[in-house]
């Protein structure tokens, strides 16, 4: 048996396909999902998503949203998402030493919390690619 995962986000679907597992960034730590899980409605974190199919391992960066199990079909609706093979570690590795910068020179509480944001994000990335290159 296997697990059916979709991944929409505002603009297009990111991924369709099954899986025998997933690991989930949901807002309370990392979640496993494997095939017969309960229902289930959850809030995703910045991070980064692992579905196993076969034996690899893929990773993908989920930037917040929530996703819900039910009979074996996994549904992610998210802000945003991008597959480690999309992205560029040289511009995520500058992505996030920018925002770090910005961070440190941030005089308002809205450019604190868009520049920690922004560091999450540029991590996940970075820890994306790092475990597609392992």
């Amino acid at each position: 048996m296997t697990l059916n995962i979709r991944i929409i986000a505002p603009d297009r679907t990111v991924w369709d396909a099954n899986a025998e597992e997933v690991i989930l960034p949901s807002s309370t730590g990392q979640l496993g999902i494997l095939t017969g899980h309960i229902p289930l409605l959850t809030a995703l974190d910045i991070g980064v998503m692992r579905v196993r199919i076969d034996k690899e391992w893929i990773p993908i960066v989920l930037l917040g949203g929530f996703a819900e199990i039910d009979n074996n079909k996994l549904t992610i609706l998210v802000n945003g998402a991008e597959e480690a093979s999309d992205i560029d570690a040289t511009m995520a590795k500058q992505n996030l030493d920018e925002a770090t910068l910005i961070f440190a020179e941030a005089s308002t509480n809205k450019e604190k919390i868009e520049a920690t944001q922004n560091i999450r994000k540029a991590r996940a990335r970075l820890q994306a690619v790092a475990s597609v290159n392992v």
